[in-house]
């Protein structure tokens, strides 16, 4: 593996474990540790009367700035190292544009005031719209990370039509769990229930805030999506485009993560669970987001330039007909 793609890998997990953070932030309603100011914290970061909230947010602003500055270099490394046509430059430049946007949409949130203990309806807007671009952002991370380290460069959309709306479709259900998520556990933070029948009984409750009626939807898009990657698993396993593991770790990964949400639900929502629910479903979603790459992107190659490097090493004329006449090149476009 290349020394790009090694940091590429890296620059993807200390992105996870910036959102795992900002989670923590939500969980435990730092997100007004440092007031209404951004970027700079308005609370005290040093001494013994700092307050918990302001270190956890003032953390997760540093990591931030950390993670924006290995982003930018992953992008400079890429667009020196590979070629013109390589999509992994482009990707590089979406994760960077995604993760600016991140951080003004963090600001907002903050210069808004919807943090802490904020119920409107602009919070949901606004959160909304902030992990789903999260979740694009990771999407744009691993597919750098994963073309830099096979070695690809450029492809061609597949031309089936209805396989191409099935993984259009299921990635936003997909992408829309995680965002029905993310308001869930808004709902989990701001309404905490004493026992499982209150905490049933505050989304069926005509006098409960619309926030929490929002959540049932989570559960129905988790069903839709769910079988959007069985079918996924089972069109790329038979068109031997996706690794055996990997199917295999994307089914046990779908099954932990339903798992781990009806314990969170029994639980009544502890904030190490929903953190490590959010960590399955991130994994969950870049493998995803990789197996579907997979199913409708082809990896093309030049044609004349294998048969330069080809006729560079000596072979016949006669020798390169005869592979030609007997399918040998169907490696120029697989």
């Amino acid at each position: 593996m290349s020394r790009v793609a090694r940091f590429a890998w890296a620059t993807l997990c200390f992105n996870t474990a910036v959102v795992l953070w900002g989670a923590i932030v939500r969980a435990t309603g730092s997100g007004a540790g440092c007031g209404n100011k951004w970027p700079n914290c308005g609370g005290s970061v040093l001494g013994t009367g700092v307050h918990a909230q302001t270190i956890i947010e003032f953390t997760h602003r540093i990591t931030s700035a950390v993670a924006l500055l290995m982003v930018v270099i992953l992008l400079l490394w890429c667009w020196r190292t590979t070629s013109k046509r390589n999509w992994a430059r482009y990707s590089a430049l979406l994760a960077t544009a995604f993760l600016a946007n991140e951080a003004l949409l963090g600001a907002a949130l903050v210069l808004l005031g919807h943090v802490a203990k904020d119920q409107s309806a602009g919070r949901v807007l606004f959160l909304c719209l902030h992990f789903g671009n999260t979740l694009l952002l990771l999407a744009m991370l691993a597919l750098t990370a994963a073309w830099l380290q096979s070695g690809s460069e450029s492809f061609t959309l597949t031309k089936k039509r209805p396989e191409m709306s099935a993984v259009v479709v299921g990635l936003l259900a997909v992408l829309a769990i995680g965002m029905t998520g993310s308001v869930a556990a808004l709902g989990d933070t701001l309404f905490p229930a004493s026992s499982l029948s209150a905490s049933i009984s505050q989304d069926f409750s005509s006098e409960s805030p619309g926030l929490l009626h929002f959540r049932l939807i989570h559960p129905v898009l988790a069903i839709i999506a769910g079988s959007y990657v069985i079918w996924l698993v089972l069109r790329n396993s038979s068109r031997r485009t996706c690794l055996p593991r990997t199917s295999v770790a994307i089914i046990m990964l779908l099954f932990a993560q339903i798992g781990i949400g009806l314990l969170n639900v029994l639980l009544l929502a502890p904030v190490w669970l929903q953190i490590l629910h959010l960590l399955v479903g991130d994994t969950t979603w870049m493998l995803i987001v990789l197996t579907s790459s997979a199913l409708v992107l082809k990896q093309s190659y030049a044609y004349t330039d294998r048969v330069a490097a080809l006729s560079t090493h000596g072979m016949p004329g006669a020798q390169w007909d005869s592979i030609s006449q007997r399918g040998g090149i169907k490696f120029i476009d697989r």
